[in-house]
């Protein structure tokens, strides 16, 4: 969340990033747990695809090192481009090294607001990410899992901080498919940023990849009509401004995954 958090009192956790390997799945294969239970966004609605490339600064392979072993990833391992808009800027200075490997989850009542865990996006700021030799694939239920730092205010599961971001996805960093996110008011749908994260591989035992306990925001490639893909670009929603405007970007996992 934003320094905002500091001041009320958020306790920060400082944990070493580290990067989760992957063994190779068949096409279509299920490699986590089961479809999200409640408090898990299962990434509905319908969606819609987009030509042209990110229009973004970077290009490929901007930046990397999340760790790979054989070739394959489950959590993103390069951002490919970015751009960070302007107002909140936690984490940027860390980036991008703090959006690679897997999620630094702060539990239900107060989200991770470590610059070395997460980054702000900024206003209207997006980043894309890449996976390396890994690609998303369809599967039964969620198929990959956007972890922002949202919390529930005061322990209360129907007052969430969030903010909010929209998410897409592409196999070739050209056309994309996007998860409609147009609420501004809870239920957030298949927006990223409004399910508290409660994974973290430092700190407890809880299965990042298994959307029915690991939190964060799970989609489904399903939704979309799409059975595959290799990037998955997050922007923040312009259009919501004040305290919780700005997404702050912990990891990406996925669920389903092939390796090439």
């Amino acid at each position: 969340m934003s320094q905002v958090r500091i001041t009320h009192g958020i306790a920060l956790f400082c944990f070493a990033l580290a990067a989760s390997d992957c063994t190779s799945a068949a096409s279509g294969a299920s490699d986590g747990g089961g479809a999200g239970a409640a408090g898990v966004g299962s990434g509905g609605g319908a969606g819609s695809g987009s030509s042209g490339g990110a229009g973004e600064a970077g290009g490929a392979g901007e930046a990397g090192g999340a760790g790979e072993a054989g070739g394959c990833q489950r959590f993103a391992s390069e951002v490919v481009a970015h751009t960070f808009g302007p107002g909140q800027n936690v984490g940027q200075v860390d980036f991008p090294a703090n959006v690679l490997g897997p999620p630094h989850g702060g539990g239900c009542c107060q989200g991770n607001a470590d610059p070395r865990e997460i980054v702000s996006l900024g206003d209207g700021g997006s980043v894309t990410l890449g996976f390396g030799a890994s690609a998303i694939v369809d599967g039964p239920g969620p198929d990959f899992i956007v972890f922002e730092n949202a919390f529930q205010v005061s322990g209360d599961p129907g007052s969430v901080f969030a903010e909010l971001a929209t998410v897409e996805v592409s196999d070739d960093g050209q056309t994309w498919f996007t998860f409609p996110c147009t609420a501004s008011a809870p239920p957030y749908g298949s927006c990223a940023g409004w399910h508290p994260v409660y994974a973290n591989p430092d700190e407890n035992a809880i299965d990042p990849l298994d959307p029915a306990v690991a939190g964060g925001d799970a989609f489904d490639l399903a939704a979309l009509g799409v059975t595959r893909a290799r990037f998955v670009r997050v922007t923040d929603r312009a259009d919501l401004g004040g305290m919780n405007g700005v997404f702050d970007l912990d990891a990406v996992g996925l669920v389903h995954a092939e390796c090439r």
